[in-house]
């Protein structure tokens, strides 16, 4: 015959069949599997609602200009704005696909607290994209004679 053997008649066979073994286990498995109850418990989370107070105040996805006036009043692109909708906003902006520039323009008559609030506002939202404009008018080029 083409097959040999490597052990003599008289030996006893030193291996084991484990396919019976790993087929009781399998389906064992499979049974546990299907029994196990589905864990449907619930939770009821009270999600907070923006509705139309989120959207009161837009921003632009290229520049946004916040300007304070006279009367420390902010202007979000020409808008009155409070300090919480602007740190709204300004957390808005910093979560865009697109960090948009946010120039920022103080009057030379408005308060330093307010200025400086502001300041630490924008600070506290993380905005990287930031800069002074219209600070050049408030200097003088002309020689003092």
């Amino acid at each position: 015959m083409a097959f040999a053997t490597s052990h003599s008649g008289s030996d006893p066979m030193s291996e084991l069949n484990t396919t019976p073994l790993i087929d009781v286990m399998l389906v064992l498995l499979i049974m546990f599997i299907v029994t196990i109850p589905v864990a449907t418990h619930e939770t009821a989370v009270d999600l907070p609602q923006c509705g139309a107070r989120c959207d009161d105040v837009a921003f632009d996805d290229i520049k946004n200009k916040l300007v304070i006036t006279q009367q420390d009043e902010l202007l979000w692109n020409g808008e009155a704005i409070s300090e919480t909708q602007l740190l709204r906003v300004l957390h808005a902006t910093r979560n865009a696909a697109i960090e948009p520039e946010l120039q920022y323009e103080p009057d030379a008559q408005a308060s330093y607290s307010t200025a400086a609030s502001t300041l630490n506002l924008i600070r506290q939202s993380g905005v990287t994209k930031f800069g002074f404009v219209g600070n050049d008018r408030y200097r003088q080029f002309a020689r003092a004679d």
